[in-house]
């Protein structure tokens, strides 16, 4: 592959790149032209033989602040039985459908982390999961579910109240959208309750 493609695939810039196959830290070939074709693979990487387990722990709202602590005791608990050892459990109060938690966006950035240890798919994120998956497998890196079950109706009623919420604050505005979004969910828990 080109260098320029190879430095976009790693995240560097062209300098850098070329910087590091002159002083030899990336095989390559310069052809009679001049482009530098790269012969290192660039797909897999291997973790640090440092990698580090994490466990994080996430709950919709303040109110189900108390069920933190029961996450992470569970989590570590498991771990413990699988014989990985925990560096980190991380807490954090925040919807499934937020893309911007920092505790989450700091653990997926951080690569000395190896594992990521979580109770559901959705404790990580309600969408995009594979995607996750699959960069964190390309940096030699993964993250365990520990529970494949689906979760209850309260999480999965906060998570699309604030879907709702999220698109009519775009189209309407943030009061009225509050008051649509309310009334929405009263709507849904009333369903709810006729159909048990």
């Amino acid at each position: 592959m080109k260098l320029i493609d190879y430095a976009r695939l790693q995240g560097i810039s062209y300098r850098t790149a070329w910087r590091w196959y002159k002083a030899g830290k990336i095989a390559g070939q310069q052809m009679d032209t001049g482009t530098i074709l790269v012969t290192e693979p660039v797909g897999v990487r291997e973790a640090p033989a440092t990698a580090k387990v994490a466990v994080y722990t996430r709950v919709s709202s303040s109110e189900n602040k108390a069920n933190l602590d029961s996450q992470a005791e569970r989590l570590v608990a498991y771990c413990t039985v699988r014989g990985y050892q925990v560096s980190r459990v991380v807490k954090e109060i925040g919807s499934g459908v937020n893309d911007n938690r920092p505790k989450f966006l700091a653990l997926l950035a951080d690569p000395s982390i190896g594992r990521i240890v979580i109770e559901h798919k959705d404790r990580g994120t309600r969408f995009g999961f594979r995607y996750i998956e699959t960069l964190l497998k390309t940096y030699g890196r993964e993250i365990e579910v520990v529970n494949q079950a689906q979760n209850s109706t309260e999480d999965l009623l906060a998570d699309l109240s604030s879907i709702v919420y999220s698109f009519c604050a775009r189209l309407y505005g943030q009061r009225r959208a509050k008051r649509k979004t309310e009334k929405i969910v009263q709507e849904l828990k009333q369903e709810n309750h006729e159909e048990a």
